[in-house]
């Protein structure tokens, strides 16, 4: 039977720390050293899991007593695929494009114990923006909200108003989907409601 005695998030992202301890999930975070940039897939859903199973296997391997969270988000919009903006003239650009459309966030969870994968999904999120004026977008800029999150807003904040509709629950779109991570969990034996700290028992992967 194996055993984990802790819950490690693979990543430093404060969006995604902030949903878990909201959700009262105690977990330690520990940055991963993948590139994601170099796992493409042939659709952007498949890219986000891929590169979340690659970030919850490498922190895993250093990590062997733990139940690692590897999580991704891609964006993609009439077949393209959009990662994080390098630049602010990046992210107008991308602001313009999206505007008045209606883009898909694809955010993955993978679950790795033991430097193996042990759960994982994605779930989409479509995303209606409304028409915006290259004014609004300028003054959205200069909330610095754009800065390293895939769609160069946040919708959590201020860029709530950038949209007409959103699907889905909020945590998908800010990048940790809770209802589909805390079912993976349950389903590998880390139930954190009922036994908030380790160690758990893991469910026997076949």
């Amino acid at each position: 039977m194996s055993i984990a005695k802790r819950l490690v998030l693979a990543s430093t992202s404060p969006f995604r720390a902030q949903i878990l301890r909201a959700a009262g999930v105690q977990f330690d975070a520990v940055a991963s050293g993948v590139d994601e940039k170099a796992i493409v897939m042939d659709d952007p859903a498949r890219t986000a899991m891929a590169r979340a199973e690659a970030k919850a296997i490498d922190v895993s391997g250093k990590n062997r007593d733990a139940v690692v969270i590897g999580a991704d988000q891609t964006l993609s919009l009439g077949g393209r695929t959009f990662t994080k903006a390098v630049d602010i003239n990046d992210a107008r650009r991308r602001l313009l494009e999206l505007s008045g459309q209606t883009h898909t966030l694809h955010s993955g969870i993978a679950l790795a114990f033991d430097g193996k994968v042990i759960a994982a999904t994605v779930v989409n999120v479509p995303m209606v923006m409304r028409r915006l004026s290259s004014g609004e977008i300028d003054r959205y800029l200069a909330t610095g909200e754009w800065r390293g999150v895939v769609g160069c807003y946040q919708a959590e904040n201020h860029g709530i108003q950038l949209f007409e509709s959103i699907g889905g629950d909020t945590t998908a779109v800010v990048g940790l989907p809770m209802p589909q991570l805390l079912a993976a969990l349950r389903s590998v034996g880390v139930n954190t409601l009922d036994a908030p700290v380790g160690p758990w028992a893991l469910a026997a992967q076949g």
